[in-house]
């Protein structure tokens, strides 16, 4: 019975695999499916381009209209090794046909307003008429985050009900478009657990403050100064966990009476943001220099993800702290990453005071110049 059915086996193997061959597919590969622009890729996902396989590095969405198809965009898919894959069987007549997303049509939605937490999947109208949905939530709903500012938590749709309207086609940034030399997924890669506050698109919109942060000199040097302010504040807040310090007994302490920059009644200076913004004076001058109300609403680094960038590139451009100088310049004039340290916070780490925090910063340092492909230099510590 056993050699009977073996032999009826293979009988049907044999015609399957003639068969194959006069159809030209493979009976050893399953084709994977094809990419297909609008669609949300999980890392990991292999999908089929111009008869190449690609593995997909980062979750990210292929936005319509930027084709960031899988053989321009590196940074997003990278080939699998020894791949060719199959012909596609064809989806049969009247097989359901997977629909592009994100994508409303005839939806109905509501105007966002800031700090509301809304539910997953809602479609708001922002105030520049564009939409954008709802497509991930935290622990607290969407925590009030600016749709402009969070491609994690909202994504532009299209809405033909409420207004009509026609989202933007995002700028695509892999690889570090728009001349900014850290890509969406090397951001990734440093920061995997980090606080969905500190968005990748919040730095980007963060760039215009200071055009020249990160974008002087050879592309060594700028690699090297991304990477070592991506290091400081890296330290500063438990790799971007942290938005506030933690210290809550220091929180009353930070109000200079003596400064031109009084403090606003009721408000409070603790550290906020990437470089933990301290005391009503840096609050005033940062305010100041960036034309934001951050004496009067310092809560504002905690709320919007790209001013809390923007506070810690005005630090890093601008302000010498305990050094001689700006953390920007110790890189663009060659004088190393152990000088941004001390500007940062020098007095309580340099000079041996404490060589376990300092060591710390150079090891994200070194990890992430190994990321960006870039020497680290020498004078790592201070």
């Amino acid at each position: 019975m056993l050699e009977t059915i073996a032999r009826h086996r293979h009988g049907k193997l044999a015609r399957n695999t003639l068969l194959a061959a006069v159809l030209g597919i493979s009976l050893l590969a399953q084709a994977a499916p094809l990419w297909q622009e609008g669609n949300t890729y999980t890392a990991g996902t292999v999908v089929t381009y111009n008869g190449k396989d690609y593995k997909a590095l980062v979750t990210h969405s292929a936005y319509v209209g930027t084709n960031w198809n899988p053989a321009a965009t590196p940074t997003l898919w990278a080939p699998v090794s020894g791949s060719s894959s199959p012909v596609p069987t064809p989806v049969p007549t009247g097989a359901p046909v997977p629909t592009p997303a994100p994508s409303t049509g005839n939806c109905s939605a509501t105007t966002w307003t800031s700090g509301v937490n809304y539910t997953l999947g809602t479609v708001v109208r922002y105030s520049n008429g564009s939409y954008y949905k709802l497509v991930n939530v935290g622990g607290n709903g969407s925590d009030g985050t600016d749709p402009t500012v969070s491609t994690w938590y909202w994504q532009p749709t299209t809405c033909t009900g409420g207004g009509g309207g026609t989202s933007p086609t995002p700028t695509p940034i892999p690889g570090g478009g728009n001349g900014f030399v850290v890509s969406e997924a090397d951001f990734n890669r440093m920061f995997p657990g980090r606080n969905t506050f500190y968005s990748y698109q919040g730095l980007v919109n963060a760039l215009s403050a200071y055009p020249a942060f990160a974008n002087s000199g050879s592309d060594t040097t700028k690699r090297q100064e991304i990477a070592a302010f991506l290091a400081n504040i890296a330290h500063e807040t438990g790799n971007l966990v942290y938005i506030v310090e933690q210290n809550q007994a220091n929180w009353p302490l930070y109000c200079d009476p003596g400064s031109r920059y009084a403090c606003a009644p009721g408000k409070q200076y603790y550290g906020r943001g990437p470089i933990q913004l301290s005391w009503n004076f840096n609050y005033g001058l940062a305010g100041e220099a960036l034309g934001l109300p951050l004496l009067a609403d310092p809560d504002l680094v905690a709320r919007d993800s790209a001013v809390a960038w923007k506070t810690a590139i005005w630090y890093w451009m601008t302000q010498t702290g305990p050094g001689t100088m700006t953390p920007h310049n110790a890189i663009v004039n060659g004088y190393g990453f152990g000088e941004t340290i001390r500007s940062i916070n020098g007095s309580l780490e340099c000079n041996g005071r404490n060589p376990a925090q300092v060591q710390s910063r150079v090891n994200s340092y070194l990890n992430f110049t190994q990321v960006l492909s870039v020497t680290a230099g020498s004078n790592l510590s201070c």
